[in-house]
């Protein structure tokens, strides 16, 4: 007989209390602005043999989604274990606490349960942390933005030329999270830099430093841990120490192969890459060739960089003898453009901004170093934890906890995932719109609603990964399409409540 996986009901022979001591320690590791493009994932041009470490030991999904491709909707969905719509959280202005003030976060779940929970760099969005998360005050240590004195030199002058000035903006190009104006273009740093300096010139290395002092400490105490670390790059800019620059060949960087808007998709499907266009000396029209190579090549240095800051966290694991009892799971928060569609940066519903990497390690697997195309959500970490750590799980949940899947990989799984994201009128026009998308194991629909009136349908999006992979090519139009839109139009409006995996 069927039946749906909602929570571990091994729980419901063995209390808590019993339990207590075969509870696994956590590190939950979060990656600002990493997509998929890992070793681990195939891509053996990018040097990250830590985070490779990680898929080894563990599970690596193919295909895990974001519910919404910015850092604050997508940082509270994994940490609430709600969507969007419930958090109330679609932009970087929001904290979660305004439309759920009582609900129990991942941390704090953790917490509640005799956990000692210790956060570290970038978990909630800037300025948006949650104290009651955290059994010690969440920190993130001070460092520089840029090495270079020329750098920081410009960079301080921009700064006081944005106190001082009201700064230059262009007004086709809306640059906030949801669409809307900015306060201005061009007006931080260079986007760029490779100064020959250690790891720890910057947040990431000394996060790094502070994680594995913490793990030091953590490693005396009677209850077990669960330890978040926020890593920053590849998040822009992209600085980081020269060695991580040389690690790769210039001319061996191969340029985003579909610059150009997807055909007969929506202007406000993809917008241009504001973000990048804060910074100085980035043209406020298309990327040049040249330009577009280095940039690609400080966002690999990037990776590799955290990359090195992961593996000194689990060689510390390693020498205090701590991995054979601790879960390592390392999420990103959104996928990223590197010049695909003629754009920059995340803010899409596309698959390359909603498709993440998430890897999964947990003491006892039966399966590991493999890759699942299971379909899961980021969502589901929350549950996903839980499960392994014989928590209960909370009411609230809207993720489903994929703990089957770490020892059958490919056991029939989710059918479908859901992601979202706003367009102001400033970028639609005059409406307000939301879109929302979901993705099958063939195609994604894309359907944009009136935010006034969500019955009201304003464009649709259908693109098949059989034939199009990169989604460059909107069919939703098409007559032979429409009993495939509809069916899926319904399964979209029918929500994540009607699609739960069900397993034999």
């Amino acid at each position: 007989m069927k039946r749906q996986i909602l929570s571990c009901t091994f729980l419901c022979a063995v209390s808590v209390s019993a339990l207590a001591a075969e509870r696994p320690n956590v590190v939950f590791i979060a990656v600002d602005d990493l997509r998929p493009e890992l070793g681990v994932y195939g891509k053996d041009y990018i040097k990250s043999p830590n985070i490779d470490r990680i898929g080894k030991e563990g599970l690596t999904f193919n295909r895990a989604y974001v519910q919404q491709a910015v850092c604050s909707p997508s940082r509270t969905s994994v940490m609430t274990g709600a969507r969007p719509d419930t958090t109330k959280v679609w932009d970087l202005v929001t904290h979660f606490r305004k439309a759920a003030p009582d609900i129990v976060t991942l941390g704090q779940h953790f917490k509640n349960n005799g956990y000692f929970v210790q956060g570290m760099g970038k978990i909630f969005h800037g300025g948006y942390d949650d104290a009651p998360t955290w059994s010690v005050p969440w920190q993130t240590p001070s460092a520089v933005k840029y090495a270079l004195p020329e750098n920081v030199a410009l960079d301080e002058r921009l700064n006081q030329l944005k106190a001082t000035d009201k700064p230059k903006r262009n007004a086709s190009e809306p640059l906030t999270a949801d669409g809307g104006p900015s306060s201005g273009v061009n007006m931080r740093g260079p986007a760029y830099e490779g100064a020959d300096v250690p790891d720890n010139t910057f947040t990431d290395g000394k996060v790094a430093e502070l994680a594995t002092q913490t793990l030091r400490e953590m490693s005396k105490k009677k209850e077990p841990f669960f330890l978040a670390i926020g890593f920053v790059k590849p998040h822009l800019p992209f600085v980081s120490p020269k060695k991580y620059w040389d690690m790769y060949d210039p001319a061996k960087i191969a340029l985003a192969h579909n610059p150009f808007r997807p055909i007969g998709a929506p202007d406000y499907a993809v917008m241009y890459g504001g973000e990048l266009r804060n910074y100085h000396g980035i043209p406020e029209t298309s990327i040049p060739p040249d330009l577009a190579r280095t940039l690609k090549h400080g966002y690999y240095a990037g990776i590799s960089y955290t990359d090195a800051q992961v593996g000194k966290v689990l060689d510390e694991l390693d020498r205090l003898n701590l991995r054979k009892n601790t879960i390592v799971v390392l999420w990103g928060d959104h996928g990223w453009k590197l010049g695909e569609h003629d754009a920059w940066t995340k803010h899409t519903n596309m698959e390359i901004d909603t498709n993440a990497p998430l890897l999964i390690s947990a003491p006892g697997m039966k399966t590991v170093g493999a890759r699942s195309n299971a379909i899961v959500e980021m969502v589901d970490i929350f549950p996903t934890l839980s499960d392994l750590a014989n928590l209960p799980l909370p009411k609230h949940l809207e993720g489903t906890s994929f703990r089957p899947l770490l020892d059958k990989p490919e056991m029939p799984w989710k059918k479908v995932a859901f992601s979202q994201y706003p367009r102001t009128a400033y970028v639609t026009g005059g409406t307000p719109l939301m879109g929302y998308a979901m993705v099958n194991d063939r195609y994604r629909i894309v359907q944009w609603v009136d935010r006034a009136d969500l019955s009201k349908v304003v464009a649709l999006e259908l693109y098949d990964h059989l034939t199009d992979p990169d989604e460059n090519l909107n069919i939703a139009q098409r007559p032979e399409h429409a009993a495939l839109v509809k069916t899926m139009r319904e399964q979209l409006t029918a929500g994540w409540k009607a699609a739960k995996p069900v397993v034999q």
